[in-house]
């Protein structure tokens, strides 16, 4: 395979945009003599957060500049990529466990090009151990060098030799990379990267590196270009999208920058997310208030309700000033749902701790939430504290939190039967002509209805209500 390559850094925006398309037309002639049928075909697997699966939009977005078509199976692909994500062991035992499931690919074609990207690569531990222990990965490089993917891939197709880049913070926002996007209606707009909170049980800063905001203009017009392509629900993305503006000259805040795009004209779903706590602001919640597009969804993760545990998760935030922006978000949007993120059985966390969690949940009523037993990560400062909690304690304390949480959400679910919805129609269930439908407050609801309508804003009246999702029938327009 070669020796280890290093690639220098680029310094400005300026290099970017100049070599792309050079190094773009330089790998299409080579895969002209490797491809494996008429076109090269890529295989690209994203793990994790919505902000992976957009940065996999522009991977595939410089691939199909090279030429490259795309399958759903490894087994055809001239090109393999895992998108990996760092968040929670369990993704990482899936990458290790598929790149692993590629050694007989990779000997019966020899000319395959295995890659990995992404936050799991910024780790040294784990980019040293990919090294080590899987010869037959070709590249390899972290989230801040996907600007540089076209002369990467070129080095290693070319040269033969194994390529390893990462820990390549350059603290710049690279536009101008080319996307294809997964879906027709609903997309991902990033409007900032990197974190700077420093949460102890969290590796995303030490792996996506500190906060940068987009530029605003930039941002409205991508935006322009969705809604008028047809896109009607459109996220945007950043570790923590409160914090959005910081370190722009303009000064500008979160809450201008979705008023702004609140303003463009058409029939759209605007969503959002993360929202930290802390950086909630009373401005936001009444901008969403004042909306005609933004969703009457707000996920904003509390984690735990103990303020004890809090402090020493480092949310600077307590459980009052929590309940305090839910309420008042209660009380400008009545009809608000509200979702979350709680993590069980953090270091020091006890039973006491884990009670208040219970009863803010129950105090709140959440839609739904995103429930996880802590998972140490390597580097943070929570991986080092003490934690006298069994593993048999902590899924005993999870149960009871599901139990209680699903009572909440099939109670708020039967109180919107007989209520009529405008949703979304996202796709197919799979069978007898069901669809799967989306409110604006992110509920699924099912709906008998013909193909042709999936992509289009409907009206529903619910019929029926489950513990997580409801039932509904089309009305007449």
């Amino acid at each position: 395979m070669g020796q280890f390559v290093l690639t220098e850094k680029y310094s400005t925006l300026t290099d970017f945009d100049e070599t792309q398309n050079e190094y773009l037309n330089l790998i299409y002639e080579i895969m002209e003599t490797r491809k494996r049928s008429d076109k090269p075909i890529a295989y690209i697997h994203t793990y994790g957060c919505q902000q992976n699966v957009a940065d996999g939009e522009r991977i595939k977005g410089m691939l199909e500049k090279a030429g490259f078509e795309f399958e759903d199976k490894p087994d055809n692909a001239d090109v393999i990529l895992f998108n990996t994500c760092a968040v929670r062991e369990h993704a990482e035992d899936r990458v290790f466990g598929n790149v692993g499931a590629l050694k007989n690919l990779k000997r019966k074609y020899p000319k395959t090009l295995i890659a990995l990207c992404g936050c799991m690569m910024e780790q040294e531990h784990i980019a040293k151990r990919m090294y080590k222990s899987f010869p037959y990965v070709g590249l390899v490089f972290g989230t801040h060098a996907l600007h540089m993917f076209p002369k990467l891939l070129y080095t290693a197709l070319s040269s033969g030799k194994r390529v390893y880049l990462r820990d390549n913070d350059d603290e710049l926002i690279h536009e101008g990379i080319p996307i294809k996007r997964d879906g027709t209606f609903k997309g991902w707009l990033p409007i900032m990267y990197g974190c700077n909170n420093f949460c102890t049980y969290c590796i995303v800063p030490y792996v996506r590196g500190r906060e940068r905001s987009r530029e605003k203009d930039i941002i409205i017009n991508e935006a322009k270009e969705m809604i008028k392509s047809g896109y009607k629900d459109i996220t945007l993305l950043g570790q923590n999208v409160n914090s959005y503006g910081k370190n722009l000259k303009d000064g500008v805040s979160f809450s201008q920058l979705i008023s702004e795009i609140d303003s463009i004209d058409g029939d759209y779903w605007l969503r959002f997310m993360t929202s930290h706590p802390k950086d909630c602001t009373r401005e936001l919640i009444d901008t969403i208030a004042d909306s005609k597009h933004i969703s009457t969804h707000l996920h904003l993760p509390f984690q735990s309700g103990s303020s004890r545990i809090l402090r020493l998760m480092n949310r600077r935030y307590d459980r009052e000033r929590y309940l305090d922006i839910v309420n008042y978000a209660k009380s400008k949007i009545p009809n608000i749902s509200l979702t979350s993120d709680v993590i069980v059985g953090f270091p020091g966390e006890t039973y006491e701790d884990f009670k208040q969690t219970l009863s803010l949940i129950k105090e709140v009523e959440f839609t739904s939430l995103f429930t996880f037993i802590y998972s140490p990560r390597v580097g943070t400062p929570a991986a080092s504290m003490e934690d006298s909690i069994s593993d048999k304690e902590k899924s005993k304390w999870f149960k009871e939190l599901l139990d209680v949480q699903e009572e909440i959400a099939s109670k708020r679910c039967k109180s919107m039967v007989g209520s009529t919805q405008k949703v979304l129609i996202e796709g197919e269930k799979g069978k007898d002509d069901i669809l799967n439908a989306r409110t604006s407050g992110n509920i699924i609801v099912e709906i008998k209805a013909p193909k042709e309508l999936i992509g289009t804003f409907q009206n529903v009246e619910i019929t029926e209500a489950g513990n997580w999702i409801l039932k509904g029938n089309l009305k007449k327009q």
